[in-house]
């Protein structure tokens, strides 16, 4: 795998990689491709090594013995980030990084995977960011982001979609989907929009007017 490429500075999104199940180098190519700042978390870089992955940031807190120092040189220059706040996970310090940059986007892959509270905490959490950051998670299976008050998109009949409320979503309005939503509401944990797909090629309406709605992208 070869190093990322610059391609303009702070403009287009930052890749984060964190600790879960790793995607696949199709992916992570076209990625590192159109990355201009890679950061990878706490003890995924010796993953990231591996792979010849060029680094620009190695950020967690380093526990376990951890020694971030010895990547320093093979991965120069590097910068180090220290951060050993408990109350956030390191995905969630990555994220407090890229907003003190004024970066404004991250495709975030390895996030989902392994383990199953690792990946419910990492989907969750990224409501908190919605004013500041725009995220965008991936795997080989799903692309997962947080949906504005009104979105649309064009996409090819029978694409699975699913609607995902982070607590309670109210006001959802759907166009061209198989099961529509009109002005209804959904729950985690009591009913949700898993495993609906788009009727027919063309343009993909959602609204919503109170909470938070997470929409996957999904790829059998």
């Amino acid at each position: 795998m070869s190093s990322h490429h610059i391609v303009r500075d702070d403009q287009e999104p930052a890749l984060i990689i964190a600790n879960g199940a790793e995607c696949s180098k199709e992916l992570l190519g076209q990625l590192l491709e159109w990355s201009p700042l890679v950061i990878v978390l706490d003890s995924t870089i010796e993953r990231v090594v591996e792979l010849g992955i060029k680094v620009d940031v190695l950020l967690g807190d380093f526990d376990r013995g951890f020694n971030p120092e010895q990547y320093r040189d093979m991965q120069y220059p590097l910068e180090i980030i220290y951060a050993p706040d408990q109350d956030k996970t390191d995905l969630e310090k990555a994220f407090d990084y890229l907003i003190s940059r004024n970066i404004p986007a991250a495709n975030v892959i390895w996030a989902t995977g392994r383990r199953a509270d690792h990946t419910i905490t990492n989907i969750t959490n990224i409501v908190r960011f919605r004013d500041k950051l725009k995220i965008v998670i991936l795997d080989d299976h799903s692309k997962i982001f947080l949906l504005p008050s009104k979105y649309e998109k064009w996409y090819p009949a029978g694409t699975p979609i699913s609607l995902i409320p982070i607590g309670k979503v109210s006001g959802i309005v759907t166009q061209n989907l198989k099961y529509p939503l009109l002005d209804e509401e959904l729950t985690i944990g009591y009913r949700t929009g898993s495993s609906n797909q788009v009727l027919k090629d063309g343009m993909v309406i959602i609204e919503h007017k109170q909470g938070d709605l997470v929409m996957m992208e999904c790829f059998d």
